[in-house]
């Protein structure tokens, strides 16, 4: 019976790879001819978290709703290198359109560490396409929904309309466009945020599952609009 096994480069995925002699450990060496790399198959690892794809791996359960010590349990992994993965992520995430028919726009709080310290996310939503469009992190006031009108500006997206509920910091933050009132216009944005809290673990209503680092929070946000907005990761 014969094994065949397939390498592929983890940096540039190439497959013209070549042995390059043999590790301290016993474990045979491979270069990539392409980019140079050198790397041990993963076939020959001790330890999963040094596979070629798990980060990738990593990356997709925590955008389906699993939590940190989850993936570390199911992958062999430890907690830190989820970690890991999670705060090194880069992510670039721009509007796929320079003008927009409508927008609708809401409010979504969080928390970090503990519930009296609520973080609010406020975001512009495009229903047809399922996109999110512009958000920003902040308090619950005029302030954070000025920063994300000016947001939307500096992004250079334009819009026709622009629907939101009857809070009165959206009712000022947009008050020079058309703005239409009501919650009738904001069903699409709503659906999102139901969204929102079964594709991010530490959303979910009911969970021991938060974030203690501002940054661990904001990136696993970041990876979830990246998957919503493009459907991969």
């Amino acid at each position: 019976m014969e094994i065949k096994i397939t390498l592929v480069c983890p940096d540039c995925v190439g497959q013209s790879i070549k042995k390059n002699g043999i590790k301290s450990s016993g474990k045979q060496n491979y270069c990539c001819k392409d980019c140079g790399r050198q790397f041990i198959g993963d076939h020959a690892l001790d330890y999963k978290g040094a596979r070629s794809d798990i980060n990738h791996r990593i990356e997709f359960m925590l955008v389906r709703g699993v939590g940190i010590r989850d993936v570390a349990e199911i992958e062999g992994v430890s907690i830190r290198k989820v970690l890991s993965v999670l705060t090194k992520s880069k992510k670039n995430i721009l509007p796929k359109e320079s003008h927009y028919d409508n927008l609708e726009v809401d409010e979504f709080w969080t928390y970090v560490g503990k519930k009296e310290r609520k973080l609010w996310l406020v975001y512009a939503y495009h229903r047809e396409t399922g996109e999110i469009v512009a958000w920003v992190w902040g308090k619950r006031n005029y302030t954070t929904a000025k920063r994300l009108r000016k947001k939307i500006e500096d992004l250079g997206v334009s819009f026709d309309t622009i629907y939101t509920d009857d809070w009165n910091s959206f009712i000022k933050a947009f008050s020079n466009d058309v703005h239409i009132i009501g919650k009738t216009n904001t069903v699409g944005i709503e659906g999102n945020n139901c969204r929102l809290r079964h594709r991010i673990r530490r959303c979910f209503r009911k969970t021991c599952c938060f974030s203690k680092k501002l940054i661990n929070h904001i990136k696993a946000f970041r990876l979830a609009f990246f998957y919503i907005n493009y459907g991969y990761i």
